[in-house]
């Protein structure tokens, strides 16, 4: 690229607005996975490995979704799709595809529902076993509109960086809250339910049918099927600038607005004591009131004292800020107890 061209490009993202925190995407790099590295057997939607991705998913095979150490050069992670069960023929309501959700009130600066309506342009890296078309949408949830184009995997095992710019959307403004108001989609297989439209190439109402229109990748065909993702960039205007690299705290830190876990050690008790309920307060504020789960540390010993058997029987309170439980120790004798918790608050 020319010195010209270069310092056109950044003349242009300053006139958009953003000379860093340009990207929209959280943990694009796939460097956190607060859940785990890799999880097999996966048949159904939900929060895998890589923090801020959901796989989304309905009866379209069985997968292993794994944070990948195979990246393009600048990268050291991606989010990886190994096909463990193959589904050749997809009923017409089945579906495979990964996206991010965002905000409403980390979107203002678009002016959506505006005639100065900015465009956005999203950029990633993308390696596959097989070569083939998928779509990729920005979904309006807050006004039900989609506009998509189709992304074409050129050769195998090789990654290769793809840029799309969408325009505008001069129709619906999104929600200044905490709630999801854009998700960005990538459609790697579907049924006909799914695939049946046309791709919206401009801002148009949301149509089922259309949300795959263009995707022919048909990922879950076969059990040799892999897809690696990573270097994901939404930012706005219509030139895509090189990824920005956060660090891995400030990465983290904004993964954990929507999941964050620890434990707690250390309340010593005898047998059957319920416990005055320790206040626990989250790493970074949550985006909600969490949903909490609780689970049980080892309890072998802390600080010399033989340790109990516990459980949580409750909360005292809960908020987007900590929580208080309720911990009765089960078993005899006298010593510390402990537990473990997630949060969950993710869109």
């Amino acid at each position: 690229m020319s010195k010209a061209r270069q310092l056109a490009d950044l003349g242009n993202v300053y006139d958009d607005g953003a000379l860093s925190n340009r990207n929209l995407i959280i943990n694009g790099a796939m460097k956190v996975a607060q859940r785990g590295t890799s999880v097999t057997g996966v048949t159904s939607s939900g929060y895998r490995t890589c923090d801020r991705f959901v796989v989304s998913m309905l009866t379209l095979g069985t997968w292993t979704i794994s944070q990948s150490t195979d990246a393009p050069e600048g990268f050291a992670n991606s989010l990886k799709l190994d096909c463990t069960t193959a589904d050749a023929s997809p009923a017409a309501g089945d579906y495979l595809f990964i996206d991010q959700r965002i905000e409403g009130q980390n979107l203002q600066m678009l002016k959506k529902g505006t005639s100065n309506a900015l465009p956005l342009t999203l950029s990633f890296w993308v390696k596959s076993s097989k070569t083939g078309d998928f779509q990729v949408n920005l979904n309006d949830t807050d006004n039900t509109r989609i506009i998509s184009s189709v992304v074409t995997i050129n050769a195998t095992s090789t990654w290769e960086q793809k840029t799309i710019t969408f325009d505008g959307d001069t129709t619906g403004t999104l929600g200044n809250d905490n709630d999801t108001s854009l998700r960005v989609e990538m459609w790697f297989d579907a049924g006909s339910n799914w695939t049946s439209g046309a791709t919206a190439t401009a801002w148009e109402s949301l149509v089922s049918a259309d949300r795959a229109a263009g995707t022919t990748l048909a990922l879950g065909n076969s059990t040799s099927n892999e897809l690696y993702l990573t270097g994901v960039q939404l930012e706005v205007g219509d030139t895509a600038t090189p990824f920005e690299h956060r660090s891995y705290g400030d990465e983290l830190a904004r993964c954990q607005r929507y999941y964050s876990y620890g434990d707690y050690r250390g309340t010593t008790v005898t047998y059957d004591q319920v416990v005055s309920p320790p206040n626990i307060y989250h790493p970074v504020e949550l985006r909600a009131s969490p949903s909490l789960s609780f689970g049980s540390v080892s309890t072998s010993s802390s600080d010399g004292i033989s340790g109990l058997s516990s459980s949580v029987t409750g909360t005292h309170y809960s908020n987007s800020k900590g929580f208080a439980a309720y911990i009765t120790s089960t078993s005899t004798g006298y010593g510390w107890i402990a537990y473990s918790w997630t949060a969950d608050a993710e869109l």
